[in-house]
Parts: structure tokens; sequence; C-alpha cells
């Protein structure tokens, strides 16, 4: 590509290369979003608007003693000197500074409607009025005493601080948030007093672990309250990363409204949540039919939170009632936490809570070491002048005939008694008032106090542990000032753990009601009301005929065994009606065409089962571990064909019998199989011809029982069977005599 200019009609073009040019562009927004507007300074936690508006609100001297002033007035000065931006974003951030549900510790005084928690807009600028609060003076304590560095504003008129001394731990008492090019930042507030505990602990132990500070700041304290229910381990390892989450909920209580009712009152909500949008928000989920639990909600809040829930029953458990409103609202949120700030004004990166308040602590030496030279320059200066008053008490006739005769005062004031330019311009604009003796006594104690300080400034800056205490008392000053005693600095939001119960919702909304489920041979599926024992006349399909009944509820949940070795779960809620046949369990599930159901039962979580294929191969499984969540199932019995699952029983019990299709019975000890999640399984028995016919996991106490045709109970003690009792894998000998010619127990999976 040519750089020699282009000319034409229009004048001559430079040509340059798109991609590197773009690349320069891009570079410059990117640094100017991330330095100059989205990102806080680790050192004030302040972003250029926010400090800005401070130091504006400064310079008109609205010091929280003294009285409110416009806040047009305060924007056209921030625009007009500081922030040439629009005047509606710059009200925005100092509306935002004086809402007390937003800032934890407010730094605007705000008189005049600033909005409200509803999320409505504060009144126009020309109808509202604010000055600084106290807590605004700490962060602007000392900056006319040489404590921070200034640099020109936009136009090179007037100078602004690039930071604040900062006497309060801004960034993680306030918290901030914010947008950047390919970053952002994200940090709740938290409270003044843990801050100031956890410093004092990082001072007298710079190397303090991230464990040991989190004793101290134990999470967040939002303004708005609230319950934080994330668990400990979670908040310890987003503090030492700096990424994480605080989970949040609504604080709420119960209240009896008589007669056996109650409704639950929510006093508290997650930060940032504006109330009118959740309340419509849950109406509308309430509309739709996807809050079945509650009965109505209404606001009755004043200048307090009272948001009432009421249940659709007096049956409904309020924990669970809540349970629900958390899954579906924003009673619970969860606030991110990216600890992304810039390090000395110039360095965007992700700090954990130790690094944090290591740089906050490091500025305050820095803005301590600044201070304390600039006092010493201004004490150096003072007795430089007292030194030059004194010499002038010493010797009054001469310098008075000095200066009532001689033609240049001055140099000859310097000349007679060495004085240096800035002692002689002092002696000659004495008044003459200041020339009596009580005025010289004055002078000579000043003198002497300023000596003294003088001395104590200049040990304060030779010595390191002299400047840690000098911050440590300051730390100890803003706990004892913003201590959770006080109203400002109580703990708002508490630490907690959500309750341990796991609330499926479907599950919830279905009564519970017993049913009986029946399952024909070929596959089809109903639900009858109640618990039924005669089921002689039930109708079948022609050629069908009944396999399995059994007795549920309608909150329980059905496992349905497959002879390619998948179990399937179904709702027994979602079952069809007893009326007709019902439906086939293949329109349910995705069962092979070629496969058919081996058996069906009731979930029991904590129950363990024996699934074997017909090769005679199985092993022991949790029940918990065969629980599908689609139409697919999940694979447990790995089978091949012309091998098929055949046997699910449950294991109650020490020892296994099986009994082959050759009618040989085996008995050996259960902890001979496997216990696994998926697979193959051991040989239980070994076959000639044909394959395992059935099995059964007994108590060696109790003995081996069987049922025949008949429906009569037949049991063997284990004495009894020592002629069956062997070790995995055999083959076994015949079996008893009585034994039903099927070549099963006849005992149902219930």
């Amino acid at each position: 590509m040519s750089d020699k200019p282009i000319l034409d009609a229009g004048g001559p073009f430079e040509a340059v290369d798109l991609k590197e040019a773009l690349e320069e562009r891009y570079l410059a927004y990117a640094l100017s979003t991330i330095m100059h507007r989205a990102l806080p300074d680790v050192r004030d936690g302040l972003k250029p608007v926010h400090r800005r508006i401070m130091f504006a609100m400064r310079e008109l001297k609205l010091n929280p003693e003294a009285g409110y002033k416009k806040c047009a007035k305060i924007v056209g000065e921030v625009m007009g000197n500081y922030h040439p931006h629009g005047d509606q974003a710059i009200y925005d951030a100092l509306v935002r500074l004086a809402q007390d549900f937003a800032v934890r510790y407010p730094m605007v005084d705000g008189q005049g409607n600033f909005g409200n928690i509803d999320g409505d807009n504060a009144a126009a600028m020309r109808y509202t009025e604010s000055r600084l609060t106290a807590v605004a003076q700490a962060l602007l304590d000392g900056i006319s005493e040489d404590t921070v560095d200034f640099r020109p504003t936009y136009d090179g008129t007037n100078e602004e601080p690039a930071v604040l001394p900062s006497a309060v731990p801004n960034i993680l008492a306030n918290g901030a948030t914010g947008i950047a090019v390919g970053m952002a930042t994200s940090i709740p507030p938290h409270n003044m007093e843990e801050l100031a505990n956890a410093l004092l602990h990082l001072i007298k132990h710079p190397n303090a672990t991230i464990e040991k500070l989190v004793e101290f700041v134990p999470g967040p304290d939002f303004p708005t309250g609230g319950i934080i229910v994330e668990p400990k381990d979670s908040i310890l390892e987003s503090y030492k990363t700096g990424r994480g989450g605080f989970r949040m909920r609504a604080r709420w209580h119960k209240e009896d409204a008589g007669r056996g009712a109650y409704r639950v009152v929510v006093t508290e909500i997650p930060y940032q949540v504006q109330k009118s949008k959740l309340i419509e928000k849950t109406a509308e989920l309430w509309q739709d039919k996807k809050l079945p639990l509650l009965g109505d909600v209404r606001d009755e809040s004043a200048e307090e939170v009272r948001v009432v829930f009421e249940p659709k029953n007096r049956t409904v458990d309020p924990v669970v009632l809540m349970e629900s409103l958390f899954k579906l609202t924003d009673l619970e949120t969860r606030f991110s936490l990216n600890m992304n700030v810039l390090s000395a004004g110039q360095i965007p990166n992700v700090l954990s809570l130790r690094d944090v308040l290591s740089q906050w602590l490091e500025h305050r030496i820095e803005v301590l070491v600044r201070r304390t030279k600039y006092r010493l320059d201004r004490i150096e200066r003072r007795l430089e002048i007292l030194d030059g008053y004194l010499i002038a008490f010493l010797n009054i006739d001469e310098v008075i005939r000095i200066v009532r005769f001689e033609d240049e005062p001055k140099q000859k004031l310097i000349a007679a008694f060495k004085l240096s330019e800035l002692q002689a311009d002092a002696v000659l604009n004495l008044r003459l008032k200041a020339l009596s003796r009580l005025e010289e006594m004055e002078l000579r104690a000043e003198h002497e106090k300023l000596t003294k300080e003088k001395r104590d400034l200049k040990r304060l800056l030779k010595s390191d542990d002299l400047q840690w205490d000098r911050v440590a008392s300051e730390v100890k000053e803003l706990k004892t000032t913003y201590a959770k005693s006080t109203p400002l600095g109580r703990r708002r939001s508490e630490i907690s753990e959500a309750p341990e119960i796991d609330i499926d919702l479907d599950q919830v909304l279905v009564e519970r009601e017993p049913i009986t489920i029946v399952v024909s041979d070929k596959g089809w599926v109903r639900a009858l009301r109640g618990h039924q024992d005669k089921l002689g006349k039930l109708d079948f399909k022609r050629g069908d005929r009944l396999k399995r009944a059994v007795k549920a509820n309608t909150t329980d949940k059905l496992i349905v065994f497959a002879t390619n070795g998948r179990f399937y779960t179904l709702e027994c809620s979602q079952l069809p009606g007893g009326r007709g046949h019902g439906e086939p369990l293949k329109l349910m599930i995705d069962v092979e065409q070629n496969h058919d159901i081996v058996d069906v039962f009731v979930h029991q979580p904590e129950r363990r089962l024996l699934v074997a294929s017909t090769s005679g191969y199985g092993f022991v499984v949790q029940e918990n571990d065969i629980m599908a969540s689609t139409r697919k199932g999940k694979q447990v019995l790995n089978v091949s064909e012309p091998d098929e699952a055949k046997i699910c029983v449950p294991v109650d019990g020490d020892h296994v019998a099986v009994v082959g299709e050759n009618r040989k019975l085996l008995v050996f000890e259960l902890s001979e199989l496997y216990e696994m999640t998926r697979g193959k399984g051991n040989i239980m028995q070994r076959y000639k011809d044909g394959g395992v016919s059935d099995a059964q996991v007994f108590d060696k106490a109790d003995g081996l029982s069987w049922v025949d045709p008949a429906g009569r109970t037949f049991t063997l003690s284990f004495t009894e069977l020592r002629d069956w009792v062997g070790k995995r894998a055999q083959a076994g000998r015949m079996v008893p005599k009585g034994f039903p010619r099927s070549g099963r127990f006849g005992l149902p999976l219930d």
C-alpha cells in the first residue's frame, strides 16, 4: 500500500492500513473507558464522575454543617469545571450517592425527592437540594494538604484530584459496579466495623491469611438488609480469588391471621431489586398459575418494606410457599463478585480481599507521609517567621529606626540582623499592636510548641512503626464512629444458611392420594383410585391380562425396568386414570420395540436392588443411582443380545438365592457380589443349558421363603438350606421339594 497522498477534487487524502487504524482507535477508546469511566480506584473506591461531584461540592463549601444548595447548581459546577458530559448522567450519579437503599454509607445528604426502593425516579434537579455527609467529608479530609496528586481539568483552566485521601475504605464499604470494554467490576458493600477489625489485624499481621480475614469480614452487608445464604466455603473462595457471588434472600416471618390461617410478611428484599417490579412479576406468575401455592400478594409498605403473601389455603407449609417464591421470583437473587479495580489509578486487575485491604492501607501510609511533609514545611516556614519576629522584638528600637528613616528598610533589615527575605517581609508587615510584651510571650510559646511538633513529625517520617501506629489509630477511630451499635453502622444483612429442603414444585402441587397402579402383560398402565385389593374384575384388552399391581400415592415416583437393562422414571401423578384400559408404557418412555418390561415398582430412595441378566450375571445397585430424568431412561445393567435383563429384587438380607431354568438352586453370601452403578456384574450361577429363572436376597436368620401358585408361603431355615449353600458362580443343586414349578420365588418388589 502506498504512503503517497492521493489527490482528487476533494483534496489530499492519506492511505492508512484499516486494521491498524481500527486497532489504534479501539484501544484508545477501551483505555479511556476502563481508566476514566467504568472502573473504580482501589484507593478511594470512586469513579471519576463521583470523585468530581464530591470535589465540586467541597469547593462549593457544602460541608455537613453547611446549608443545602440546589442540585442544579452542583451539576452545573461539575459539568462546567470538571466533567464535560451530560447533565442527566451527572445528576443520576449524584442521586445514587444520596439513596440509603442503594449506597451502604451515603455520601450525599439529599433534601427533597431522591427516588425510592420502588424504582421511582428522583425529582428534577431544580427541585432537589444536597450537601456532603460525614462519610464524604472523611474521604476528602486532608485534600488541601498535598496528600494526593492533582491534574489539569479537561480544558486546562483548573485542577482536579486524581484520587481522594479516603480515610474510609470506601471500595469495600460502599462497593462498586461498572462495565468497561472487555471487563467489568462488581463489588458488594460491607460493614465498616468488620472492615476496621480486618484492617487492624492486617496492620498487626501483614502476612495474615484470607481465612483469618474472612473471620472478621464474614460477608457483604447490603443497605437493604436481607439474608445471605451463600455457603461459607463459597464465600471464602470468592474472597480468595476476587471472583464469585453471593446468594441473597428476602427476610420474612409468619404472622397469625386467626382461625388457623396465616400470612407471610417480607420486611427486607434483596439489594438492587425494585419492590414494585418484584410485586408485579409475582402477580403475573400467580395469574399464569405458576405459583399455585400462593393465594394473594399485596404491598402494605409505608416507610418500611411490608409485602404480604397469603397462601392458597391454611394447609400450605410457609417454608414450602417461600421456597417456591424464592425459586421463581427476585425474592432470591445473586450478587456477583468481581473485584476488578484500578491499582494506583492505572492498572486494572482482579484483587483478593487481602490485596484490596493492603492497597488501601498503603494509600493511607502515603497520605500520612505527604500530609506530614506538608505540615513540616508549614511549620518550618512559620518557625522562620517566628525567629524573625523574636529578633525584631529583641532589637525593636533599631527596627523602628530603620523602618522610619531608611529608604530601603527591607535590605537594611536583612543586612543588619541577617534576616531572610521571608523574615524581613514578615517584620515589615507587623502591626504596632503586635509590639506588646504579651505578644512576645505568645510568640515564644508558639515557637516552643511548633519546635516540639517538628521533632515529632521528623520522628514519624523516619519510623515505619510510628506510621503504622498512626494509621491504626485512625482505623480505630473509624471503627468507633461506625460501630455496629450506631444506627448507620449496624449490620443489616444476616449471614445464614438456606434450609436443606429440596422442593420439587411439581411434586408439592400434587395432592397426596392413594392409587393402585395396574400394568398388563402387553405393557398397558393405568392408575386406579385408592388401594385396591380385588382386581379380578378388571377389564383388559383381548389376549391381555394383569402383570403387576402396585399400591402407591400420587406423590410417588414409579420405576420401570426393561429387558434392555435400562431404568425409567415416571411421576405417579401423571399416569392415566383408571377408566378404560390406560395407555401403553412405551408411549411414555423410549423402549425399543424388541424389548419388554421386566418389572415396575415404587421408588424408595434408601433401598438397594439386585439386578441380573438371563445369563446369570448381576450386581447390587443403590436405588438412588437408577433414577432417570429423560424418556430415554438410564442404562444400569449392560446386556448384549441375545442376553436380556430379567431380575430386579430388593436387597434385604445377607445371602442370595439364585435358581436357574434348569431348576438348580444356589445360595451364597451377598458380600460376594459387587455394588456398582453400572456394568455387567459378576456371574452368580453357571448353567450348561438355559439361564437364570429367579433370584432373591434373604436374611440368614429368617431363612428362604417362596410363594406357591395358591398364594401360600413356604420357608426353609438356613440349616435346612445347607445342601444348597456354596460359593458364587457354582452350578447349585436341584430345588427343594415343594418349590414352584414356575421356577420363581413369587415375591413381588413392593
